[in-house]
Parts: structure tokens; C-alpha cells; sequence
């Protein structure tokens, strides 16, 4: 018997083979899709106006890219503002509901990524942001909307 448990996003987390029953239930998020990333939308951005993040970006990468359907770049004033700005975020998603988020870069306080699925959040020093700048490559054209000889 081989069961497979799923994540919010119904991607496969771990399989078990057992000989037995065995039951995994893992209740599925009510809501889907664009509304779904809408509400989570909503949430990152008040948290990050609360946090008193700087110059935020938000990106839409749905149909462009498989990570999510938006990308938010911002930056904190200092590595301990960063921080302050990542915490308050997971808190916020936690608290509404969001599940918990995947983090990256939380120790250094240079370049934090928090990964709700729906939404990837970049949170920066202004001068990381500006060496990765990230922004700019996303707003790269597609490759089929390019005009071609």
C-alpha cells in the first residue's frame, strides 16, 4: 500500500509504504487558485506597510513562472530592520491562517526569502537589492512577445 500526503498546494510531501491501513488526513485549504493568492496577497502587503518596509515591488509571475503567482521585493533600512520586517511577516501569515511559510537567510539578515507557496517575498538591504536586482530581471520581456525577423 503506498500513500502519498499532500502539502496546502497538493504537491506530493512524502510517501509511506506500509503493509497495513494506514490514513493520513491532512485537511486541504478551502480556497484555491487566485482568490487564495489574493487573500495571501492582501495579508503580505499590510504586513509589510506595517513593518515599514521600503520601496515594495510586487510582481506578477503567474502563467511566467511555476514558484507562485507573486513575487514581492522590498528592502529594510539596516540588517536588524530586515529582520524585524521578516518576523512580523511570518507572524502575520501564521495568524491569519496562512500556514507557515518556507524561510531562507533569517540568520544573516542580508537577504531574507519567505516562500508562502502562492507568494515569494524578498526582503533586502537597499545595497544586496541593488547588486541582485532582481527586479530587472523579471521584468525582462518573454520570449514570445519579442517582435522576431
Amino acid at each position: 500500500m503506498c500513500l502519498v500526503c499532500h502539502s496546502r498546494k497538493g504537491k506530493a510531501l512524502t510517501t509511506v509504504h506500509a503493509k497495513g491501513k494506514t490514513f493520513a488526513v491532512i485537511p486541504k485549504s478551502a480556497e484555491r487558485g487566485a482568490d487564495a493568492a489574493a487573500r495571501a496577497l492582501e495579508t503580505v502587503l499590510a504586513s509589510l506597510e506595517d513593518s515599514k518596509a521600503e520601496d515594495i515591488v510586487t510582481i506578477d509571475i503567474a502563467g511566467k513562472s511555476a514558484l507562485g503567482d507573486y513575487m514581492i521585493v522590498v528592502s529594510g533600512r539596516s540588517n536588524r530592520h530586515v529582520m524585524a520586517i521578516s518576523d512580523h511577516l511570518l507572524t502575520d501569515l501564521k495568524d491569519d491562517g496562512l500556514g507557515t511559510a518556507r524561510v531562507e537567510g533569517q540568520e544573516g539578515g542580508d537577504w531574507v526569502l519567505i516562500d508562502t507557496g502562492d507568494i515569494i517575498v524578498h526582503v533586502f538591504r537597499p545595497e544586496i537589492r541593488e547588486f541582485y536586482n532582481i527586479e530587472k530581471m523579471w521584468a525582462a520581456p518573454d520570449m514570445d512577445e519579442e517582435t522576431r525577423h
